[in-house]
């Protein structure tokens, strides 16, 4: 590991966090509050320091850029993209054809308020966008949700590691909050792997021709097709499910929280236990597929109060009242429109609660 600190914002610590695993080409149109992670690569881009990256390239439109990001991934090449909730909304059919196209590719939303061009400020509007594919067909989504500038710097290594393991695309979730927070941090050494792309169309005279669609015209192929594709998912749904706990092995109220919701989570778990109320923080760190495994475990483990704590109306808490199945109070504490409640606004909820 290097013993060089550096002070950076997440959407910067991002870039070089991809730029250190190996990233081979970038294309985005750019938009706020995202817009650091394409500035950084450009500024990056033909340096000796990260000879891997080879194209860097702003699309005329987000169209356009998750095209041209399916078109390298489909050679076998690292390829991202990065954008916000305008942006992401555009690029759902091209993720939908990436993923009947079984190509590993890894795509950043940095989650700003909405709908429509909304404001500049952080919301977790995206969770349903993200979680549930967000495109046509049905199809598996890993979303990674970081929630601090470090987890911002290695997740993208995570991110190509879990989409050329399972052949698929990969979500990167954060806010706007967590993209534009400056805090210090080490990057930690990781590997550049070379991944098994035996698969890939390389274009190579007298190599065995390999066709990449998602065009299946007999029902009979559509039908092995989509179900190779449920079986991808369930596989994910086993092995893939992660989380951190803080203080959950005796709450008696535990946070759901995820990006700078769970930071504020976390402070709330000190303040409420300094009160005598033992709370707990349970950080999902894949929002898909979430961690119901986890949150059954500690229903039958005896906690019974789940309090949510979202960016929005209500998103993620669905999926905790299904892993709870009924078997525990689930409460939501929403914020909208790109403001934030504060660590002190949970603790008044959860004493609340806990009444």
């Amino acid at each position: 590991m290097s013993d060089v600190r550096e002070f950076l914002k997440g959407n910067e610590a991002l870039a070089y966090g991809a730029l250190r695993t190996g990233l081979n080409a970038y294309f985005a149109y750019p938009i706020t509050p995202s817009s650091e992670i394409p500035e950084t690569l450009a500024t990056e881009f033909a340096r000796s320091t990260f000879p891997d990256f080879r194209t860097f390239l702003q699309a005329a439109s987000e169209l356009e850029a998750i095209n041209m990001v399916i078109g390298a991934a489909a050679t076998g090449a690292k390829a991202m993209t990065a954008t916000s909730g305008p942006g992401f909304s555009l690029k759902q059919e091209g993720l939908s054809y990436a993923a009947g196209m079984e190509l590993p590719l890894l795509v950043v939303d940095v989650n700003r308020a909405g709908p429509g061009l909304g404001n500049l400020g952080p919301e977790q509007t995206d969770y349903f966008q993200a979680t549930r594919g967000g495109g046509h067909g049905g199809y598996p989504t890993l979303v990674l949700a970081p929630s601090s500038v470090p987890e911002m710097a290695s997740f993208p290594a995570l991110g190509f590691d879990l989409a050329f393991a399972y052949r698929t695309p990969v979500i990167l979730l954060a806010d706007a909050f967590l993209g534009q927070l400056k805090e210090d941090l080490v990057f930690p050494d990781v590997p550049s792997p070379s991944y098994d792309v035996a698969w890939a169309a390389t274009g190579a005279r007298g190599e065995a021709r390999h066709v990449l669609s998602s065009l299946h015209l007999e029902l009979a192929d559509q039908s092995r097709h989509s179900r190779h594709l449920l079986d991808k998912r369930t596989r994910i749904a086993q092995r893939e499910q992660r989380a951190e706990e803080v203080g959950t092995e005796d709450a008696e109220i535990v946070f759901v929280a995820y990006g700078i919701c769970a930071r504020l989570a976390r402070r709330a778990v000190r303040i409420l236990r300094s009160r005598s109320i033992r709370a707990g923080l349970l950080r999902p760190i894949t929002l898909a597929p979430f961690p119901e495994r986890r949150v059954r475990q500690l229903i039958e483990q005896g906690r019974r109060k789940f309090l949510v704590v979202e960016l929005n109306a209500g998103q993620m808490v669905d999926d905790v009242r299904l892993a709870a199945g009924g078997a525990a109070n689930v409460e939501l504490l929403g914020e909208m429109g790109g403001l934030l409640p504060s660590s002190l606004d949970l603790v008044r909820a959860a004493e609340a609660m806990a009444r």
